[in-house]
């Protein structure tokens, strides 16, 4: 009776154990809040590009797996002078991309040529500003690639793990890139059904032997939350990705076919001043709007307690956090004296246009009761113009036609954008950006995170943002799903190593 105990344990723990093994084959149906103009971020912003093709299709030579760690991706190892100036890269051998053509170092030159061209309209690339203390890349032998620096950097390869540093075959067409881009991925780009989906099939030539363990994955374009909720339910999709709506979370939470989850994730929701365009040229006039937003208030209505209130431009979970979370705190009686120090009272109030993008429920609800809050303070005259994302994307992202707005910033980070006067929020202080070039050539740790901290501290006292909060990656999927990567500390919704229980 004890054996046949003993063996009646030992076939149930097996067969518990078969039966959570990874099985292959299926597919599944993500539902995303936009559909973006264009699939390769080098080329086109948007975070929702990023979070398809990341590591899903298109790959650096590093990257940020989902707990945020650089790791290796189509460079098997890397070393880094003495002195911070010399960087070496080994290549993985054997690697294809989608079309049959072999990955090699020219690949690598050629994209990195490109990318450091400050002529952006020759080149196509976005962000040349990001390699500009390259100064020379060579590849010694096939298998290596040598990158020489003007000048240490410690965010090296942090750049090199971004989404603009993806790299592609360098004979592929820009223009074709941009609608059906060409990697080394686990998945290929298979189609892409305007105002619908975009479809990845399975790579049977990935380099990564077992991977990936799906078949196809759609990416849907959902935006609106009450809809992803319904379509999970109804088994149209099979994942809401990011942005559930704290309401639905509720809902869900009580449904045993479906999980819920709130990892972490480097999302700031910004509302941004154009800091060159009067009156945001006003320290007095952008620290008044931030002591007139009641931030506790934004994460408990807007939010329902989902968030973490911040006080400048990174989120907790990141190295070199400084909490200034009560920085600048509302304080409505401060706001007016500071508005009629600069000349807006009852009777002459400044009014301005504050920009939201459709597509983001989170973003949309915060900025809808920051302006409430604005508009109770008297000499403020507020009025929200509401546009779709690819239309954001061209007016204030790339043209800065705007005064306020209001988004999230997902890249970990993106303290650095600060020291772009060029960005978006045309914020231009040569003091942060002195303080930003300290960190970078910081000699250790420690006095890196010195110079950062004094640069995060400078930003709220120019207050150059308002930052409400970093957001939650709230997101939930059908009880099938496994190994689903729960926190969004990397660019992209990972799929490699997701499958599904039959």
């Amino acid at each position: 009776m004890k054996k046949y105990l003993v063996g009646l344990l030992a076939f149930l723990v097996l067969g518990l154990g078969l039966g959570m093994a990874q099985q292959r084959g299926g597919a599944i149906t993500i539902a995303i809040q936009t559909e973006p103009a264009a699939w390769d971020p080098t080329q086109v912003a948007g975070a929702d590009i990023s979070r398809v093709v990341y590591d899903n299709v298109l790959q650096g030579l590093v990257k940020r797996n989902p707990k945020g760690e650089i790791v290796p991706s189509l460079a098997s190892r890397w070393t880094v002078s003495n002195s911070g100036l010399t960087y070496t890269f080994t290549l993985r051998q054997g690697v294809k991309f989608h079309d049959g053509s072999d990955f090699t170092a020219q690949d690598v030159l050629a994209k990195f040529n490109r990318a450091r061209n400050p002529d952006t309209r020759a080149s196509g690339h976005l962000r040349p500003d990001l390699y500009r203390d390259i100064a020379n890349i060579t590849s010694p032998n096939p298998s290596t690639v040598v990158f020489s620096l003007r000048q240490p950097n410690n965010d090296f390869l942090f750049i090199l793990s971004r989404p603009e540093s993806l790299i592609g075959p360098r004979q592929r067409p820009l223009a074709e890139q941009r609608v059906q881009p060409i990697g080394t991925g686990p998945f290929r780009f298979a189609g892409w059904e305007r105002g619908v989906a975009v479809r990845l099939e399975r790579n049977p030539n990935y380099y990564v032997q077992g991977l990936p363990y799906l078949d196809r994955v759609n990416f849907r374009f959902l935006g609106d939350g009450d809809a992803q909720l319904a379509g999970l339910r109804a088994g149209d999709l099979d994942v809401i990705a990011y942005s559930l709506l704290p309401e639905n979370a509720v809902v869900l939470s009580r449904d045993s076919n479906f999980k819920v989850f709130s990892g972490s994730a480097t999302a700031e929701a910004v509302a941004g001043f154009n800091n060159s365009r009067p009156p945001f040229n006003d320290v007095r006039v952008r620290r008044a709007i931030t002591l007139a937003t009641n931030k506790d208030e934004l994460i408990q209505g807007a939010m329902l307690g989902y968030g973490t209130k911040i006080g400048s431009m990174r989120s907790p979970g990141e190295a070199c956090y400084v909490d200034l979370s009560n920085f600048n705190a509302y304080n409505p009686d401060e706001a007016r004296r500071l508005l009629a120090e600069a000349g807006f009272t009852n009777q002459n109030p400044l009014r301005f246009t504050f920009n939201l993008a459709a597509e983001f429920p989170y973003e949309r609800r915060i900025g809808e009761a920051m302006v409430a809050q604005l508009n109770k303070l008297g000499p403020l005259q507020v009025t929200i113009q509401v546009t779709d994302f690819n239309t954001w994307i061209q007016r204030v992202f790339s043209q800065a036609d705007y005064a306020m707005t209001i988004i999230g910033h997902v890249e970990a980070n993106d303290t650095s954008n600060y020291a772009n006067p060029r960005y978006y929020w045309r914020y231009n202080s040569p003091r942060f950006q002195q303080l930003y070039t300290q960190y970078l050539r910081a000699p250790n740790q420690t006095k890196a995170c010195e110079a950062l901290a004094a640069a995060q501290r400078l930003l709220a006292e120019d207050a150059a943002g308002v930052w409400t909060m970093s957001l939650p990656a709230l997101g939930a999927y059908r009880a099938r799903i496994q190994n689903w990567p729960d926190g969004f500390l990397t660019p992209a919704i990972s799929v490699a190593e997701v499958w599904v229980r039959q």
